[in-house]
């Protein structure tokens, strides 16, 4: 009888089977209200998902709960997916839950991601981009709701910091299906006047009544400005992509106002620092100019201009013996060099000079006729040619060849009759 029953274990071991094989538990989609959150030290998530009746466990691990985009909280409305097992040390069943988004807004969510990753990719949110706003502007642009607590807190911010400064608004949807394209036209608009400075934003709301700051054409037309550009929407903790392209992001109107403008106080106190330092700076020049004109009175040159004459003169004097002994000496240089020249063997003795050439000459004119080959022909020597080679051997020479011989005063051809070898 006993063997009928089941553990708990068992139990729950088969209906966790049952549910892990089921297709249509694989992937589910649930809307329902959080209850019992709790985000654990692991990053895990822990929860319930309930709605009028009934009530699901939930578990979102630190991988996914990463990715969640906002903070969830008790009583807050989402929109999850994921599969359905049971946890069976519990014996419930649960969700494990993939992803996570709110309610109503989800799709807001994930239209945001897209055109931030879109426009960071272009490059529109670099800082290289961003204009430096003016330290002290003389006029400001204002692009809000004519009516509401920002404007208010924008004017009477800066009127408060510095009064000087000339506000321009210009009334702008900031809500609603044709906010974007009035918030484009008044950017645009705003270039057309000498503005140094242009704020741009709204107060607080949900992600719908903020979701005109998050619209493509209105971060372009930011992006496009020539005039620099605070972004000044929501809250502290909201972020648009408006606050992404601007060149300066406020995280409320009111600062906004306090980035745009300086403090009339802070500048007073900032001026009269300068004046100070600046008369200080004047005084120690005017008194180091003292001192200056007080060494160039007592020096030795001023109390004495005489003395100085004197030295100047007695150098000039040294300086022209000096020239004067150069020239002497080169002159006499020239002279001695002139009397060698004019004492020497050729100028003195030229027709030695010309006998000593003849007998060189004619040296070297004998040593030339005892090496000219046709005076030895004289002596009644001859040359022997065949075929104009000289004839050196009778091994050269063949019978019945036809020879040509030089003698001192003319030449012969002879026909070889014999040739006789040693």
């Amino acid at each position: 009888m006993e063997d009928k029953y089941l553990s708990v274990s068992a139990i729950t071991r088969y209906l966790k089977a049952k549910l892990d094989v089921d297709e249509n538990l694989q992937r589910v989609y649930l809307r329902g209200e959080i209850s019992n959150f709790k985000a654990h030290t692991t990053g895990h998530f822990y929860f319930s998902l309930k709605d009028e009746t009934s009530k699901i466990n939930a578990i979102m691990f630190r991988s996914n709960a990463s990715k969640v985009l906002f903070k969830p909280t008790d009583g807050m409305k989402v929109l999850v997916s994921g599969r359905v097992s049971i946890y069976e040390a519990m014996g419930s069943y649960q969700i494990y839950v993939d992803e996570m988004l709110e309610d109503g807004v989800g799709n807001l969510y994930v239209a945001f991601e897209q055109l931030k990753k879109k426009l960071q990719a272009e490059g529109l949110f670099d800082t290289a981009h961003k204009k430096k706003i003016p330290k002290i502007p003389k006029r400001v642009g204002i692009i809000t709701a004519s009516t509401g607590a920002a404007i208010r807190d924008i004017i009477t911010t800066i009127k408060r910091r510095f009064p000087i400064c000339e506000t321009i608004l210009f009334p702008t949807l900031v809500q609603g299906e044709n906010a974007k394209d009035d918030i484009v036209r008044n950017i645009e608009k705003a270039q057309e006047y000498d503005l140094d400075v242009l704020i741009v934003g709204r107060g607080g709301g949900s992600i719908e009544d903020l979701w005109p700051f998050n619209e493509e054409v209105v971060a372009r037309a930011i992006y496009n400005s020539k005039i620099p550009v605070i972004s000044a929407v929501g809250h502290e903790v909201d972020f648009t992509i408006a606050d992404f392209v601007a060149d300066l992001r406020a995280p409320t109107p009111t600062a906004a106002a306090e980035l745009a403008v300086p403090n009339m106080s802070d500048l007073k106190t900032h001026i009269n620092q300068l004046l100070i330092r600046l008369n200080e700076s004047i005084y120690k020049k005017v008194n180091y100019l003292k001192l200056y004109l007080e060494s160039v009175k007592n020096s030795f040159v001023i109390k004495n201009p005489q003395i100085m004459f004197e030295n100047k003169k007695q150098s000039l004097v040294l300086m022209n013996d000096k020239l004067n002994s150069l020239m002497l000496g080169k002159v006499d240089g020239m002279k001695n060099e002139l009397e060698k020249i004019k004492k020497s063997y050729v100028l003195v003795n030229p027709r030695l000079l010309y006998k000593d050439k003849i007998v060189e000459v004619k040296t070297i004119i004998d040593k030339l006729n005892l090496l000219n080959p046709l005076n030895i022909l004289a002596r009644g020597y001859s040359i022997t040619y065949l075929n104009d080679r000289a004839v050196k051997s009778v091994k050269s020479v063949n019978k019945d060849d036809i020879l040509n011989i030089k003698l001192n005063d003319g030449g012969l051809k002879a026909q070889v009759l014999e040739v006789e070898e040693k």
